[in-house]
């Protein structure tokens, strides 16, 4: 298990194509699934100062606040609630623009402008989801989709 980080600077798939392999290194051989997630949450975190990063995992049909990076945050989510809710309920990653014109959107922080959430299955089932939010507009896209969905593929619950 590596316990450091460096971070790069560059474009988007750069430092995606350089963090990756290290989150790997923070989690192999690592079984408990808190200590990855509270390790992925800060590495993303320290990576790309993005203004919060977490999960939320599903608990007797909510999703309850697990490890994150950030201001607090709201503790549970009710299934098809806010962003975190509705890619719960679609099973799909979800990139939101503008929270303000999302449906429904739960406003944890009026800071938050832009989101993306992306679902943590295991066995085709959603068992979580990692939450992103960015005190910009529109920051997020189909590169952070990409990387994003194959950091969480590494989470083992």
């Amino acid at each position: 298990m590596a316990e450091d980080l460096t971070i790069i600077e560059g474009n988007k798939v750069e430092i995606y194509q350089s963090l990756i392999p290290q989150i790997k290194a923070l989690i192999d051989g690592e079984p408990d699934l808190v200590a990855n997630l509270a390790n992925i949450a800060a590495a993303l975190k320290e990576q790309f100062g993005w203004f919060w990063v977490g999960f939320y995992l599903v608990k007797n049909d909510e999703l309850v606040l697990g490890p994150f990076q950030g201001p607090v945050a709201c503790t549970r989510i009710r299934k098809g609630r806010g962003v975190c809710g509705a890619s719960w309920a679609q099973a799909a990653t979800l990139i939101v623009p503008d929270v303000e014109k999302f449906p429904g959107h739960i406003a944890c922080s009026s800071l938050s402008r832009s989101e993306i959430v992306v679902p943590v299955m295991v066995y085709n089932e959603v068992a979580g989801v990692l939450d992103v939010d960015s005190e910009l507009l529109d920051l997020f896209d189909e590169t952070d989709k990409k990387y994003l969905e194959e950091i969480v593929s590494f989470i083992k619950i």
